[in-house]
């Protein structure tokens, strides 16, 4: 009796590919400042890569989570629907606030979220799945760009930081610090790294054989 194979599709995970300095610098120079899609755009890339909240996080947001003079922002609806108090530079909330004074021209409703159409309808995360792509494209990036990756890029500059694991577990509404030890050693695996690194290689030699 012939047996078939049954045809199952693994989807194989893809490993992190965070950006670096450069990358995001590209990703943002793509971000038309003349137009107010554009600049909101260039806002949320900003605050996905400068405080490290989920996507989800982010366009939950609105606009009286944030205290600027703490530099702090209220993320009221994190995984599980936990709400958590995750800091902001003065960099990130310019580029926010230069989005605010762009929104207001659009007389949404106050209640509306941060980010969202012209209409007030708050923005999907289906949105940013196909914009972030798309400015990558025009960008030149090679790396799959989406918005996780950000959270990944700025998991790995904590780390590169020297930052207080508790800290960086706070940060990305992480609920235990050993799912934040996982999460930052297969996004920045830097002991691994740098134990290969230190290996001492015993070098072969390159001479060529003699010819006789």
């Amino acid at each position: 009796m012939a047996y078939r194979k049954s045809k199952r599709t693994v989807t194989q995970k893809r490993p992190p590919e965070p950006l670096t300095q450069a990358e995001v610098e590209a990703l943002l120079r793509i971000c038309s400042v003349r137009s107010a899609t554009g600049i909101r755009n260039r806002a949320l890339i900003v605050l996905l890569w400068r405080s490290g909240v989920r996507c989800a996080e982010a366009l939950a947001i609105r606009p009286c989570d944030i205290d600027r003079e703490k530099r702090t922002i209220s993320v009221l609806h994190g995984k599980g629907d936990k709400a958590r108090l995750v800091a902001i530079d003065g960099w990130a909330l310019t580029e926010i606030d230069l989005w605010i004074t762009i929104r207001a021209r659009w007389k949404v409703p106050p209640s509306a979220t941060l980010f969202c159409a012209s209409s007030g309808a708050p923005l999907d995360t289906s949105h940013v799945r196909r914009m972030l792509p798309g400015l990558a494209r025009k960008a030149g990036i090679a790396k799959r760009v989406h918005a996780h990756g950000l959270r990944h890029t700025f998991a790995v500059r904590m780390r590169e930081e020297g930052m207080d694991i508790g800290f960086i577990s706070h940060q990305l509404g992480h609920s235990d610090i050993a799912t934040t030890v996982r999460y930052i050693r297969h996004v920045a695996p830097t002991d691994a790294i740098q134990a290969v690194h230190a290996i001492r290689w015993s070098n072969p030699s390159l001479k060529k054989p003699s010819s006789r």
